[in-house]
């Protein structure tokens, strides 16, 4: 609320409704008093705020004081100070939202704000392109994917003649090698069983010679 200057008359307050004295020279409106109203309630919060933050403060340092320390009782009479503030600033607010609501329901208090002014195309532009990609690029994306797969399957499935004819060579080759090699280990195995067996054979004559030379 603005003050009106000393040596100037205040006009006669309605009763139910708040008088707002401006400097200007014409009375206010409709919208000028709910914007102040407004501002009123924007200033009740902030302090309202300021106060819960003291009162918070206050609570935390009550926790860390004894019950008998002289700092707990000026503590405790600060929070009681600040607690009738709080009720005060929240009666004022309550008040305040009743004025408010009474200044809104004014005709043309409340300015709606201009409706911000697009750049750039518009929406309709938007919702073709999206529909011309949905009917028409996703069936060529997705043909374009199948023939790419259906001709990397082909290319691997086109193998080459040569090669082909190398590694089946290759695979003769390596079963002939591993016939040759099972050869040799049961000739191997054979000479090993028949040294072995002869062994003994030979100690039984040597023995029997032994005997009869004696």
């Amino acid at each position: 609320m603005t003050q009106q200057p000393p040596g100037v008359p205040v006009p006669p307050q309605r009763p139910g409704r708040p008088t707002f004295v401006f400097q200007g020279a014409g009375p206010p409106g409709p919208n000028e008093i709910y914007e102040g109203f407004r501002a009123q309630r924007r200033v009740l919060a902030d302090q309202l705020d300021e106060l819960e933050d003291t009162r918070e403060s206050i609570t935390s340092n009550l926790m860390h004081l004894s019950a008998g320390s002289p700092q707990r009782t000026v503590l405790e009479n600060r929070l009681a100070e600040v607690d009738k503030g709080i009720a005060a600033v929240d009666g004022m607010l309550a008040a305040n939202a009743g004025q408010l609501a009474q200044a809104a329901a004014v005709p043309g208090a409340v300015v709606q704000p201009p409706r911000p002014i697009r750049q750039g195309p518009p929406e309709e532009v938007f919702i073709v392109g999206t529909i011309f990609m949905a009917i028409v690029l996703l069936p060529l994306s997705i043909a374009l994917a199948r023939r790419i797969w259906k001709r990397s399957v082909t290319t691997v499935t086109a193998f080459p003649r040569e090669l082909a004819d190398r590694l089946s060579r290759m695979e003769n080759a390596i079963e002939a090698t591993s016939v040759e090699v099972e050869r040799i280990g049961e000739g191997q195995r054979f000479l090993t069983r028949l040294l072995t067996e002869r062994e003994p054979a030979k100690a039984i004559s040597s023995g029997g010679s032994a005997d009869k030379s004696r």
